[in-house]
């Protein structure tokens, strides 16, 4: 048995969800501790929090600011930031993102505002 997993992310299905257009590799791995994801943030994005998931974002291209629980956040080409449970965020500008989710990407560890809730029922990110 393997002790290890490998993915290339140009062979992943693109999906919409909340934030943009993202390509998820590891989410389904059974004993897999974290997952990554690829994201193109969508013009709006919607702010959203999680209560168990740690995520940590790497700008790959792109500049603009993340908004961390109302703070407004610059953002560059290798920027860096972790987000802990229950801050509220999203992406704002034209960016294409690394994210590392531990543990690994759950759809039902997504929580929104009132207000902010996804508009056409678009699936969860990270």
């Amino acid at each position: 048995m393997k002790r290890y997993e490998e993915v290339n992310f140009g062979d992943l299905t693109e999906q919409d969800c909340c934030c943009g257009v993202v390509r998820r590799a590891f989410a389904a791995s059974e004993d897999g501790p974290a997952s990554v994801h690829l994201l193109n943030l969508a013009e709006e994005p919607t702010s959203h929090y999680h209560r168990k998931t740690t995520e940590i974002y790497v700008v790959l291209e792109g500049e603009g600011h993340l908004e961390l629980d109302g703070e407004l956040i610059p953002v560059k080409p290798f920027s860096a930031v972790m987000i802990k449970p229950g801050c509220r965020h999203r992406g704002i500008g034209k960016l294409k993102l690394f994210n590392i989710s531990v543990p690994k990407f759950d759809p039902d560890d997504f929580y929104y505002d009132e207000t902010d809730a996804p508009a056409g029922g678009a699936d969860p990110v990270h």
